[in-house]
């Protein structure tokens, strides 16, 4: 069965991408540029990043980005808006939505153990980027969701984050530690007092009050943050989310998407689309590339410049009127040195297109879904015209910019 040779059908139909790769690989562009291609569809797309750099902003050539969607203008029929995750402000909006009233939310967000939890807390991004997805997705403003995930490794504990959230609420250790909310400290069990006991001499007296203070205050959210995060996990494997792999051609990059494209397997959530970014020509078997490469001259080896035919069959010298000789002539020699290492130089370019194609197809055989190559530009993706351009080669449409 072929493959579709571009991203046409995902960015007309589904309703989330989101975008998975190794650092380097040209992952954040790649969102951008769906984003873009969404926009040129006549969607209305937001891209959201978690990455703190500032390459999303630079790519879409605007001066910041917020936690809040921020509309990029452009000539597309669709809107094309972007998200820079504020994992924190995220965090801060869920605990808004769930308290009981705004006392119980100022309680919690001014409690010192919350403040170090958002913080600090292993996942936290991952599972904010998730609801920040989420609230996009829900908001109904977007029919394109396009999310830049971080580095590899870590976009799994992006999809693992909302089970992660469920399975630490409904954990042992959490109930035990929620307890002191539900009971004064004299009811509680022996077994509680020796664990608060201990923690006090381990991390001190002020950890456990910071620690009873929050869950007293957390006490009866934990059903809204539950039932949140299973609707999040819900929505990542809805048949309206799709995951696009981005690599580039290098051992490590290959490597990382190749574990990310099992562990999708795995979790029955194919591979929507490979994007191969930074791709060398294929100079391809036979001709003179070929030749070249083994070694066999193209052309003949350019005569002594300081005698040559001016067109009309009057030999002129270098400085005579009309004359067409290079003004910094070669000998015979020197173009000949000039062309073997030219001839070196192809025969490098061909050697790195021949690996780079051995790992486009180890990542071929993983899929089912399009395989798009994006080749190598000439320069750095910095604006809406270099986005264009990688949108073009994702999807095959050009940017208008006729009003």
């Amino acid at each position: 069965m072929s493959t579709p040779s571009d991203l046409s059908a995902l960015v007309r139909e589904r309703s989330i991408i989101v975008c998975c790769g190794s650092g380097g690989a040209g992952k954040t562009t790649t969102s951008a540029a769906i984003a873009l291609c969404g926009a040129l569809a006549g969607r209305s797309a937001c891209v959201v990043t978690i990455d703190p750099a500032r390459r999303l902003a630079d790519a879409l050539g605007i001066q910041e980005l917020s936690n809040e969607p921020k509309r990029i203008k452009g000539p597309w029929p669709g809107e094309l808006w972007a998200v820079m995750l504020d994992a924190k402000g995220t965090f801060d909006d869920l605990v808004v939505r769930y308290s009981a009233d705004p006392e119980q939310a100022d309680r919690i967000l001014s409690n010192r153990l919350y403040r170090n939890l958002t913080s600090a807390l292993a996942g936290t991004q991952e599972y904010m980027a998730a609801e920040k997805l989420y609230e996009l997705h829900a908001s109904d403003r977007f029919d394109l969701v396009v999310v830049d995930t971080p580095p590899t490794r870590n976009a799994l504990d992006f999809l693992d984050a909302p089970g992660r959230l469920t399975r630490f609420l409904e954990n042992r250790v959490f109930r035990l530690l929620l307890m002191p909310t539900r009971a004064s400290l004299r009811a509680l069990t022996v077994a509680t007092q020796a664990l608060l006991r201990t923690i006090s001499k381990v991390a001190g007296s002020e950890i456990v009050e910071d620690a009873v203070a929050f869950f007293r205050a957390f006490d009866g959210m934990e059903d809204g943050f539950r039932d949140r995060a299973r609707r999040v996990e819900e929505l990542l494997a809805d048949a309206g989310t799709a995951f696009v792999l981005v690599a580039a051609p290098r051992r490590d990059s290959v490597d990382e998407a190749g574990y990310f494209a099992d562990r999708l397997a795995e979790a029955h959530q194919p591979v929507a689309a490979l994007v191969m970014n930074r791709l060398h020509p294929d100079f391809g078997p036979g001709g003179d590339a070929a030749r070249a490469a083994a070694g066999v001259a193209t052309a003949p080896a350019p005569a002594p410049a300081d005698v040559v035919d001016a067109g009309d069959g009057v030999e002129t010298g270098p400085d005579e009127p009309g004359s067409t000789a290079d003004p910094f002539p070669l000998s015979a020699a020197q173009a000949e040195e000039s062309l073997v290492g030219m001839r070196r130089n192809l025969a490098d370019l061909i050697s790195v297109a021949t690996y780079e194609r051995g790992y486009l197809e180890l990542l071929e055989s993983k899929i089912d879904g399009a395989v798009v190559k994006v080749p190598f530009l000439s320069k750095d993706v910095h604006d809406l015209d270099g986005l264009a351009a990688v949108a073009e080669c994702l999807t095959g449409q050009v940017l208008s910019r006729r009003a």
